[in-house]
């Protein structure tokens, strides 16, 4: 699939080569680098060091979503990061993305300046990000995730999940050049439909939207490596091959020089 999406001012050449969204936690709990960056200076200072090394879109988090995290009150989460996309919009030209499922966080930010909403729960958990998506214009990110992991047969649940997201979103009115799916590794899914999922990637291109992967310094990668969060970048570089030769189009990722060098390793052998 070859099409652009434009996302703040920027336009991504779908097909062309692999995007690099760095991630900026404004968390005091995250898993990877938590409480690190979470006064304004600092994460300016980060996401700058992020842009400098390739990063093509700074992903803002206020919400920890690692497994058995504190759930953050809405009013704390806008509190976080707010002040650090008004921020980032001040000092940098770089699409920004919130990392929220909450319609209010998400509208509040769309406002401050950020461009896309990355929701890990595809729209599903809060009923008025639809609604709020497509007022904002800004263009959706929709994870798979859900409550129940009882799967009957799990590529094709995990897809039809996914499209559910989809057409909630397109009900709601966000137009279709505005999504983009991520197949959720590390939410929902055991060590083994992880490793399987990431195996069956290129079926995500039948929903016929961009792909983006979120695998950076997850545990499916420590299991695998017995490595520590911080030991992590070789099995997360593994990941992002193995998500651009399935087709993926976007990576999410926290060590942004390392992912962007096999980035432009990979699309050179792939893509020319």
């Amino acid at each position: 699939m070859n099409r652009n999406i434009k996302i703040g001012k920027k336009v991504f050449e779908i097909g062309k080569r692999t995007y690099i969204m760095g991630i900026l936690n404004v968390t005091p709990d995250s898993f990877s680098d938590g409480g690190k960056f979470n006064n304004i200076d600092r994460a300016l200072k980060h996401a700058d060091s992020m842009i400098k090394q390739g990063a093509d879109i700074i992903d803002v988090g206020g919400e920890s979503t690692r497994p058995n995290h504190t759930p953050v009150e809405q009013d704390e989460e806008i509190h976080r990061v707010v002040p650090v996309i008004e921020a980032l919009r001040k000092e940098f030209d770089i699409p920004i993305s919130i990392d929220t499922y909450k319609s209010e966080v998400a509208r509040i930010s769309v406002q401050a300046g950020a461009d896309l909403i990355n929701d890990v729960w595809g729209f599903k958990k809060d009923k008025n990000m639809g609604k709020v998506a497509a007022a904002s214009g800004a263009v959706c990110c929709l994870m798979h995730n859900r409550e129940d992991t009882s799967y009957k047969d799990f590529v094709d649940d995990v897809l039809w999940d996914l499209k559910e997201s989809v057409d909630i979103a397109l009900n709601a009115g966000v137009k279709e050049e505005n999504i983009i799916v991520d197949p959720g590794i590390g939410f929902a899914k055991d060590y083994n439909q992880n490793l399987k999922l990431m195996n069956n990637l290129e079926k995500l291109k039948k929903l016929g939207y961009p792909v983006l992967l979120g695998t950076s310094r997850k545990s499916m990668i420590g299991k695998t490596l017995d490595l520590p969060v911080e030991e992590r970048v070789e099995g997360t570089l593994a990941t992002t091959v193995v998500g651009i030769m399935k087709g993926c189009d976007f990576v999410r990722v926290h060590d942004v020089l390392e992912n962007k060098r096999v980035c432009l390793m990979t699309d050179a052998i792939l893509r020319g």
